[in-house]
């Protein structure tokens, strides 16, 4: 350890010009080196061979490069590059992304606050916070960015948009969009954007409360709590905790939250690291809230990480029922620590494990295929585990639910309408006609108004789509051809093939019914905002009718969580 010092000093004495580069080199060895991790000569070496290589190529590109070399872009790269090496999770964040790690840690940023999309190659708004500066300043669901501060958006990435619309609270942004046949500019102030932890909550079907969590920030338990309570004086007697597409965020938070439901002294999630302080133990603190109030937690593909420990932890403990479908399956931890200039690093520090022993991390980052993507664990490598009543849970898959409610299914035109965006065009045109609908529950897109729907449709002059029967048929077509037998059967296939060939017009009458309730909620959004979609989906929810089934029928609840 006494050479590595030595030499670190040798490097700082460098009277050279390269020595002005050197201080990149050094914030590489102070973010991954640490006195504990240095084991024997050889790895020494290793790490003064590699930071003298980095340091010569600072060197040889600021003398020799044909032109002036970009340092402090070129520094950014290599950075994500070798962190991506390790996990998706492992994260520099530059002091030009602070506004990134605000949205990350807190659910904060300086911006306008507004989701955007790309539909067919331009950036467009696709929602408006309610009474956000997009909002207040009359910008629109719809409204295609055209520029911003005079700079063309034309073939920009949402990421390169959303980059140029945040700033500091209180500046101000010129924003030019296309509505229609119209160009508009408006000139937008800044404000902190907090994203709502919590953006809907309300009562369902008689007493049922729902509480619906959208991430883990420093004011997640919080609103999570006070939602609860809330609802408890409104006369709830059964809960349901969403947390679908809740990609996770703090541990703190989590642990804090299953407190809610589970007595004091209880463990929640247990961490074990490379280095032996992170090998930490996460119990309950506070006499539970809701002790005794039956519960049922929501998860699905994109319920990530404290998502996870939540879910899992309730269900180890036998407190909740799980439904839905299997969850991402992110089991590590991360820390981030403060850097020279304002920058920050994540850095993932250890793994997590839920109180019956298992780790849900799914996928091995220092095991990749041909295609440098990482794999799953083995199925030979996955354990099962007992939760407090002798339930059977398994390792390294995420979080299998109890009951499993798959996502629903819908046709190949309906998924074309969606992924082509016609739904959302559509509707653009549609709102701009009406200045005002029923209440998100009551709403009902008409039969007139679907008719003016399928003219639409028709209208469109690029819009193709296949069905899945056409497409298993042509599969066919190119296999019987390898065979002698094709001529003979060849005559048959045609007349199967005008059977089945797509016929817009009758599919989307024979689709309607799950076609309408999709352009009833875009519409939905456009007057009642998030708050407003996520009530009005309810009345199409397989999920959320089978939950409050579910709870209202005790015997059932019971006989999930004790068979």
């Amino acid at each position: 350890m006494e050479k590595l010092k030595n030499s670190l000093l040798y490097y700082y004495k460098k009277p050279k010009i390269e020595m002005i580069k050197f201080s990149s080199t050094i914030i590489f060895f102070i973010l991954f080196i640490h006195p504990s991790a240095v084991n024997g000569q050889s790895r020494e070496f290793e790490i003064l061979k590699n930071i003298e290589l980095i340091d010569q190529i600072h060197e040889y590109l600021e003398l020799y490069f044909v032109d002036e070399p970009q340092t402090g872009k070129i520094s950014k790269v290599a950075i994500d590059a070798m962190l991506k090496e390790l996990d998706p999770y492992t994260v520099f964040y530059h002091e030009s992304n602070m506004e990134d790690y605000r949205l990350m840690s807190a659910g904060e940023y300086g911006g306008i606050g507004a989701l955007i999309r790309d539909v067919k190659g331009w950036v467009h708004v696709v929602e408006p916070y309610l009474n956000k500066p997009a909002h207040k300043s009359g910008l629109k669901a719809g409204d295609k960015i055209l520029s911003i501060e005079g700079n063309t958006m034309k073939g920009k990435t949402v990421e390169e948009v959303s980059t140029a619309l945040k700033g500091p609270k209180g500046s101000s942004i010129n924003i030019k969009v296309q509505r229609g046949d119209e160009t508009l500019v408006f000139n937008v102030i800044r404000e902190q954007i907090k994203i709502a932890d919590v953006p809907y909550s309300g009562m369902l079907k008689g007493d049922v409360g729902y509480v619906k969590l959208s991430s883990f920030t420093q004011t997640a338990f919080q609103s999570v709590q006070s939602e609860f309570q809330k609802l408890k004086a409104d006369g709830m007697k059964y809960a349901i905790l969403d947390l679908r597409n809740n990609g996770g965020g703090l541990l703190f938070e989590a642990v804090k939250i299953v407190n809610l439901f589970i007595p004091k002294g209880e463990l929640v999630v247990y961490t074990k690291g490379r280095i032996e302080k992170e090998n930490r133990e996460f119990k309950t603190r506070d006499v539970p809230l809701f002790p005794d109030i039956p519960l049922v937690v929501l998860i699905n593909e994109n319920s990530a990480s404290a998502s996870e420990i939540v879910a899992g932890s309730l269900q180890d403990l036998d407190r909740a029922v799980v439904l839905g479908t299997q969850s991402f399956g992110k089991g590590l931890v991360q820390r981030t620590y403060d850097l020279k200039y304002g920058s920050k690093l994540k850095v993932t520090i250890s793994k997590y494990y839920t109180p019956s022993g298992r780790c849900v991390q799914r996928l091995e980052y220092y095991d990749r295929n041909m295609d440098n993507a990482p794999v799953e664990i083995s199925d030979s490598l996955i354990k099962t585990y007992k939760t407090k009543n002798g339930r059977d849970v398994i390792d390294g898959r995420g979080i299998v639910p109890d009951v499993e409610v798959a996502n629903k299914k819908y046709s190949e035109l309906t998924k074309t309408l969606v992924l082509n965006d016609v739904l959302f065009e559509y509707v653009n045109q549609y709102v701009r006609t009406i200045d005002s609908i029923e209440s998100p529950s009551l709403y009902t897109f008409g039969e007139e108004n679907y008719q003016d729907f399928i003219s639409y449709v028709n209208s469109l002059s690029d819009f193709q789509y296949t069905t899945m029967a056409e497409k298993k048929l042509s599969e066919l077509k190119d296999l019987i051809k390898q065979d002698s037998t094709y001529q003979e059967v060849n005559d048959e296939l045609r007349k199967i093939e005008l059977e089945i060939t797509a016929d817009l017009s009758r599919d989307l009458m024979r689709y309607k019914m799950e076609i309408v309730p999709l352009l009833e909620n875009e519409i939905v959004a456009r007057f009642y905002f998030q708050k407003g979609k996520t009530e009005h989906s309810f009345s199409f929810s397989d999920l959320i009718k089978e939950s409050v089934r579910i709870l209202v029928s005790q015997n059932e609840y019971e006989k999930i969580l004790n068979p």
